[in-house]
């Protein structure tokens, strides 16, 4: 809706998002490897919650197509970082149940997806656009307050049958 309103037709949304979830990735990579080897994922996790806080921000004050995109890039790199760390941590903490624990998580991310989208929804057309940064952005500081006070994660634990095997 941001990009339509700042000019750039919707047929051309992907010459935005393309380059955008693109670089995000090449940006999100040595941040993620960083963390693994420094054993630093507590770090990592809460960096990518404040890039998400940051781009919400950012998203309250874009209405050119350049300010847009640099919201969407500050926005995907801390997506990428945690779609690809949550999981990981999830797994590392189940143990014995990784399969039930990832289950759950996928569940429960799909339930956060609709719910969002929703609530998202209702505020757009109640409040408008503005209204669903703002929600995010509060939404992100209660993440971030909560995930200030974890330690840090646990090392990716190697399985001894894996180690056995070879």
């Amino acid at each position: 809706r941001l990009l339509v309103q700042a000019g750039l037709p919707l047929s051309s949304h992907w010459e935005i998002y393309l380059p955008v979830v693109l670089l995000s990735f090449f940006l999100m990579a040595p941040i993620l490897i960083f963390g693994e080897k420094k054993q630093q994922l507590r770090t990592v996790l809460l960096l990518s919650i404040v890039l998400l806080f940051i781009a919400e921000c950012l998203f309250t004050n874009s209405s050119s197509i350049t300010s847009i995109a640099i919201a969407l890039l500050v926005y995907f790199v801390g997506f990428t970082l945690l779609e690809a760390l949550q999981p990981s941590l999830v797994s590392r903490f189940a143990k014995e149940s990784k399969g039930t624990a990832l289950g759950v998580y996928n569940m429960t991310q799909s339930i956060g997806l609709f719910t969002g989208a929703a609530i998202g929804g209702y505020l757009m057309d109640s409040h408008g656009d503005l209204s669903v940064f703002v929600m995010g952005a509060a939404l992100l500081i209660c993440w971030l307050i909560i995930a200030w006070s974890m330690c840090e994660l646990p090392a990716k634990v190697v399985d001894k049958r894996d180690v056995a095997a070879k």
